[in-house]
């Protein structure tokens, strides 16, 4: 493996109480590195955009914005997503770590820790970055993206991911580091429908997906979009389709076996 020289790592650090990192920050800098810092949790995309670091360091609980909606508007951004992620933590449940993986982050560290344990990390991790991404690199966007497409994407995929247990207006805000009015006006000016109507229309489109595409019944299916029955599920598609659930799987399956000629 082709090993960069100290100086030519860039480490950002996200951290809204910085003061607790003073001696990993130092050591990092006497490792040669470059070190930013982002104090402001809502000013970490547009602060990732601009500097491009090679690794974040990323706080999980901070008070305007936790981590994990720092780390989904990092992922939705093309100058961004690329980057590696290390959380940075006192909580050490394992469901939290679960999701700061899942999320994207490359590693989870648990405070208290040891620097140097930290700094090996961040080596590794970057060299592991430039061997996987080098051909993404050359090809990314210059300009940074309209924040406010990142964060109407990053809660359309929270959306789509979440259809089986629907969120609140306010959490889905929360989770992409906005609130709900904020939110709302996005949905409207970029999508022209609100942020329920693209959870119905997801609804829609996913339900019709599974009957198309796999044999599961009726009630699994209402379950994964997120309805409490069947017959719920069964009322709202028809409402939409014209059809029942049934029916539309019949339909679809006559047209497989007797198609147009």
């Amino acid at each position: 493996m082709n090993h960069s020289a100290p100086q030519d790592i860039h480490v950002l650090i996200i951290d809204d109480c910085p003061e607790t990192l003073r001696s990993l920050s130092s050591l990092i800098r006497s490792a040669g590195m470059r070190l930013s810092l982002v104090t402001e949790p809502r000013q970490a995309l547009q602060r990732a955009q601009a500097l491009r670091p090679d690794l974040i360091l990323l706080d999980v609980h901070m008070s305007q914005m936790d981590g994990f909606a720092v780390c989904r508007l990092l992922q939705e951004a093309s100058l961004t997503r690329q980057i590696p992620i290390i959380f940075l933590t006192s909580a050490s449940a394992v469901e939290q770590r679960l999701q700061g993986l899942t999320l994207g982050g490359v590693d989870y560290v648990v405070k208290p820790f040891a620097p140097e344990e930290v700094l090996a990390r961040i080596r590794i991790h970057v060299q592991l970055a430039r061997r996987d991404n080098l051909a993404a690199a050359e090809s990314s966007e210059v300009h940074p993206q309209d924040p406010d497409q990142i964060v109407l994407h990053a809660a359309m995929r929270l959306i789509t991911q979440q259809l089986d247990a629907p969120l609140t207006l306010a959490e889905i805000a929360r989770q992409v580091g906005t609130h709900g009015k904020k939110l709302s006006s996005i949905f409207r000016q970029h999508l022209g429908m609100t942020v329920f109507a693209f959870l119905r229309e997801e609804r829609l489109r996913k339900s019709q997906q599974l009957l198309a595409d796999s044999h599961l019944g009726i009630q699994d299916i209402a379950d994964l979009v997120g309805f409490r029955s069947a017959a719920n599920f069964a009322t709202a598609f028809r409402e939409r389709t014209g059809m029942t659930p049934t029916a539309f799987r019949s339909r679809l399956q006559d047209e497989r076996r007797h198609p147009s000629e």
